[in-house]
């Protein structure tokens, strides 16, 4: 089966509120990653919706970016 993350909803909104924290906080992707414990390409990817990140990803990237997990599955305008 091909993998189509950029046609998953959550996906393309976890990349936008992933890139939008990471700016908020001046983060580079590679500090981010560092901060993470992922590779620096690996946050990109996600970032471009090109990698559906696993569970635990999410939480050592929330984590990094002091959010709680589940805001950056959310729309905009739940939070």
């Amino acid at each position: 089966m091909e993998n189509k993350s950029h046609e998953c909803v959550l996906v393309t909104l976890f990349a936008t509120n992933l890139r939008r924290r990471r700016l908020e906080l001046s983060l580079s992707q590679e500090v981010l990653a560092e901060r993470a414990g992922v590779h620096r390409t690996y946050i990109g990817m996600l970032e471009r919706s090109e990698k559906n990140a696993t569970l635990s990803s999410i939480e050592r990237i929330a984590i990094a970016l002091d959010v709680d997990a589940h805001t950056l599955l959310q729309r905009r305008d739940e939070v």
